[in-house]
């Protein structure tokens, strides 16, 4: 019937191996980057700003953090390099038709796409979500995939900072 003492436990039973690494999912870190402040980790809301290195935030985060810096945050090493304003730059975002957002899931009990962006670029209509790597005007704020960079070649488009990193 067992626990009679007869039993004899096989090594792999008594030894534990290394603890296995959990593996963060590449597409939905990508995917947070754009739809979550990077500051506050709220969703993002306009006006949305951008920094040099080509993080988003919801500007009233950063105008909070820049009146405030003696409160301790969670996540103020990922803005220590904003000093001002002038660090940032306030997006020129184009609205994705196909997307519903909150005033579709209200109750919570449909599903909800995540892979459906807010925004997409006005050129090619790709979605922000990610996949794609976008640039931003630095003199206007305007918001380009890098695919609508090729397609249209300009001697302004030289003055683009990248936004997000391509998915590998």
């Amino acid at each position: 019937m067992g626990c009679d003492g007869g039993t004899i436990p096989k090594r792999h039973e008594l030894v534990k191996g290394p603890k296995k690494v959990e593996k963060v999912d590449k597409t939905a870190e990508l995917a947070a980057k754009w739809r979550y402040c990077a500051l506050s980790q709220e969703k993002l809301k306009r006006p949305i700003v951008a920094c040099e290195l080509g993080r988003l935030y919801n500007k009233d985060a950063i105008i909070e953090y820049l009146l405030d810096k003696s409160a301790e945050r969670p996540n103020s090493e990922v803005v220590a390099h904003i000093r001002s304003m002038k660090d940032v730059k306030e997006l020129n975002l184009t609205d994705n038709p196909a997307w519903k957002g909150e005033r579709r899931n209200i109750k919570g009990d449909c599903y909800e796409d995540m892979h459906c962006s807010m925004f997409i670029c006005p050129v090619v209509g790709l979605e922000m979500n990610g996949k794609h790597k976008f640039l931003y005007l630095q003199t206007c704020g305007c918001v380009f995939s890098e695919r609508a960079l090729k397609e249209v070649k300009t001697e302004i488009c030289h003055k683009m900072w990248i936004m997000s990193y391509h998915h590998r």
